[in-house]
């Protein structure tokens, strides 16, 4: 008899719950409910009101806790007791078991999805008042994961590293302001790509690329073979002091454009296409060979634009000094250029950050998920490249880096 009004009662209750707005939230609140007061029957000895030498402690009413679900939010009742206190195992577990919902609020931050849109995602999902606010305390619970990873220890030597900056526009002591964001990629020796570092500074200065390359030193980097930046003066400055012995290797990319600004817009179509034969040639001779007959030829035309290429052409060449290495690849900074522009796209639909530390968290997690892709492709540099090219660091005598000029003939 006893079983069949359980049976009766649990079908009147579930009856109940179809004329609710949602069901099924409905039944969720009403059975933790039901786990609660058991749970908290069993803590205290007795329930409430029972009178027994069992009991360890006493009720003393219910404080409202809000629970956000993947069925969307409820308000529970928790019971208070007078001594020990008491708290629900399924919130004790709220780590594991809503660990889908802060999961799917952290992949749509890192996927450049703006919190506002993400407060407005929720609610289609059911879960009430998830402000803006809300959502950047969860996104900060991925800091230990950046900090983690921005502070790794580093191998001791890297093939190639390339270097460039990004800026971002990020809100400052009430002020928006321009920020560079340094971004350093790299090969290892087994021909995979890594990012060394993503660090942030309010300029671009000698001071700024220097305190940046010292980071990499702290964190175990010793040795450099080739780096790979644009001429700025604050990169050439940081690579002389903390990778001594390194060549550097201008972007023939920036160079290029550089070169092409002294160009009158009529005749920049052929001026480019015959510019970028010089690093289409097999080795560095014929390289320099090409460069001095396109130099007599647009000496008289464009005398600016040609001092220009004389003055940067050897730094541009560098890449000719490991023949075994891909050019295309370690030539310019287009590989560092291709990830500068993914970020862009993320950070974008934020505008402007609200502080330095949620752009650092938006784009480390970013190309955190870069690197994890990076250990399951094929290798950037082939294995066999780079065991050549280290064979013959200790005999071969490098390129002086950082040369100022090219002697060109003048007949």
């Amino acid at each position: 008899m006893a079983k069949r009004n359980d049976i009766e009662y649990f079908k009147r209750k579930l009856l109940d719950f179809i004329t609710h707005d949602d069901p099924l939230l409905s039944l969720m609140q009403w059975l933790l409910d039901q786990l609660m007061q058991m749970e908290s029957k069993q803590k205290v000895g007795a329930a409430k009101g029972e009178h027994t030498s069992s009991r360890t402690t006493h009720f003393s009413g219910h404080r409202v806790r809000r629970y956000d679900t993947r069925l969307g939010t409820m308000y529970l009742l928790i019971p208070k007791l007078r001594n020990g206190g008491y708290v629900p195992f399924f919130i004790t577990e709220r780590k594991r078991s809503e660990a889908a919902l802060l999961e799917v609020v952290q992949e749509a931050f890192v996927n450049g999805v703006s919190t506002r849109k993400i407060e407005a995602l929720a609610k289609k999902l059911g879960i009430e008042t998830l402000s803006a606010s809300q959502v950047s305390e969860i996104n900060k619970g991925l800091n230990e994961q950046v900090a983690r990873f921005r502070t790794r220890a580093l191998n001791e030597e890297y093939p190639v590293i390339w270097v460039d900056a990004v800026y971002e526009k990020i809100r400052d002591d009430g002020r928006v302001i321009s920020m560079p964001i340094f971004v350093i990629c790299g090969i290892t020796l087994e021909g995979k790509r890594e990012i060394l570092a993503i660090e942030t500074m309010y300029d671009e200065s000698e001071a700024s690329w220097k305190a940046v390359f010292e980071s990499l030193r702290k964190r175990r980097l010793k040795k450099v073979w080739l780096v790979v930046s644009n001429a700025h003066l604050g990169i050439q400055a940081a690579v002389r002091r903390h990778f001594t012995g390194a060549s550097w290797q201008r972007c023939k990319v920036h160079f290029m454009r550089n070169v092409m600004a002294k160009v009158k817009h009529c005749d920049k179509e052929t001026f480019a296409g015959k510019l970028k034969q010089i690093w289409l040639q097999p080795d560095r001779k014929a390289a320099v060979r090409t460069a001095k007959i396109f130099m007599a030829e647009y000496r008289q035309r464009y005398p600016d634009a040609i001092e220009i290429l004389a003055a940067g052409l050897e730094d541009s060449l560098q890449f000719y000094s490991f023949p075994t290495f891909d050019h295309r690849k370690i030539s310019s900074t287009n590989a560092l250029e291709r990830i500068n522009r993914e970020i862009r796209r993320r950070s974008r639909v934020v505008g402007v950050f609200p502080n330095e530390e949620s752009y650092v968290r938006l784009i480390t997690c970013y190309l955190m998920e870069y690197s994890d892709d990076w250990e399951t492709e094929r290798n950037y540099i082939t294995t066999e490249a780079i065991h050549a090219e280290k064979v013959k660091l200790p005999g071969v005598e490098r390129n002086c880096y950082f040369s100022t000029s090219i002697t060109v003939n003048q007949e």
